[in-house]
């Protein structure tokens, strides 16, 4: 068992270097070498009323809060996946002792914060620029992850047989909400002939990954077949994680440099 928690160890500083070295690359074509993905920078604003008193009604009106550095936060989104393997190597001892039963705080914080800010990036690029609807993106995104950490610290040690899905229920739905207000936004003209390819890729790219982590998290907790091995699902979970950020990291990259 002890050699099975090093193998892990290892393999969390081989996937955090492959993390942070595409997390490099980006940032640097983002700032210097490809123009148009630093000039890519949607203007974030915020709604409110205000009193006309000419026609004495309430009347809803605008104003730019400042301009998102895109290309930067899509770097941030492997960069913050790096930082998270690192923390685990570097706390190794706390790491093992709750994947023996059954936990991973490092994941649930991790993913809270990363795929939240993806998410928003996402949203932006489908036309959605209101500060309040952004905010609430990222906050009922990171809510549903965190749903993942209560799923894991409320079943740790669990046997087959006895699992509390509630939080996974809880966070399934709230991981919805995201997705409703994107496709509002996607599918508000009826032109779908126009909508651009990478549209479509990063939409399908998403919800494949969007799906395979909790199919993942079920697996573990019906215990089929490898997955009787919670390290099993772990290293799964690690592999997903690369898999789906790397491609949806430069989809959304390039996706800023189209017209």
């Amino acid at each position: 068992m002890e050699i099975k928690f090093k193998k892990l160890i290892r393999f969390n500083l081989i996937m955090g270097f492959f993390h942070l070295i595409q997390g490099i690359a980006m940032l640097f074509l983002a700032t210097t070498v490809i123009q148009k993905i630093g000039e890519f920078q949607p203007s974030i604003v915020q709604f409110y009323q205000t009193f006309n008193p000419e026609t004495r009604s309430l009347e809803v009106t605008s104003k730019v809060l400042f301009d998102l550095p895109f290309g930067i936060l899509v770097a941030s989104f492997l960069l913050i996946s790096a930082i998270a393997h690192g923390l685990i190597v570097l706390n190794k001892d706390r790491y093992i002792a709750d994947l023996k039963i059954g936990l991973n705080r490092f994941r649930w914080f991790e993913y809270a914060l990363s795929s939240s800010i993806m998410i928003v990036l996402i949203a932006t690029l489908f036309g959605i620029y209101d500060i309040a609807s952004l905010a609430l993106i990222f906050i009922v995104n990171a809510s549903m992850n965190l749903f993942g950490l209560d799923m894991e610290e409320l079943n740790a040690g669990f046997t087959k047989g006895k699992v509390n899905w509630g939080p996974f229920i809880w966070g399934s739905i709230a991981g919805i909400a995201p997705w409703i207000a994107i496709f509002l936004y996607m599918t508000g003209t009826g032109n779908y002939d126009q909508v651009p390819w990478f549209v479509w890729a990063i939409v399908g790219t998403y919800f494949v990954a969007f799906n395979t982590f909790p199919i993942n998290m079920i697996a573990q907790y019906l215990k089929l077949g490898k997955w009787k091995d919670y390290l099993y699902g772990e290293r799964f979970y690690i592999i997903l994680s690369l898999a789906a950020k790397s491609i949806l990291a430069w989809l959304v990259l390039f996706g800023a440099m189209q017209p």
